[in-house]
């Protein structure tokens, strides 16, 4: 090997953001990290949701109407026939919802 060329070899310390340190060895003295294997969700078996500006609710509620919708498009009430005008307009508040 030339001399000269090579970066230095650290014991790095690696800090994350939940408060665990552990060192490896790197060119760096210290790193730090978002997540680690203390509080990643699949080594801990606990899953973690952020939930930004409700997103998830919103999601939820999406999902529900369109459940609801396509239900009564499929299997209108008993005895009683939905007119064109009626189906016509679930199926255009459906699509409404696929935007979204």
């Amino acid at each position: 090997m030339k001399k000269n060329i090579h970066p230095k070899y650290y014991k790095a310390t690696v800090t994350c953001a939940c408060g665990n340190t552990f060192e490896v060895g790197s060119t760096e003295e210290k790193i730090p990290v978002e997540i680690c294997s203390m509080c990643h969700p699949f080594y801990t078996g606990k899953q973690k949701l952020v939930d930004t500006a409700g997103m998830v609710d919103k999601f939820k509620e999406r999902m529900k109407k369109t459940k609801s919708l396509k239900a009564s498009l499929k299997k209108p009430t008993a005895g009683k026939k939905v007119s064109k005008k009626q189906e016509k307009s679930l199926k255009k508040d459906l699509s409404e919802l696929k935007v979204k």
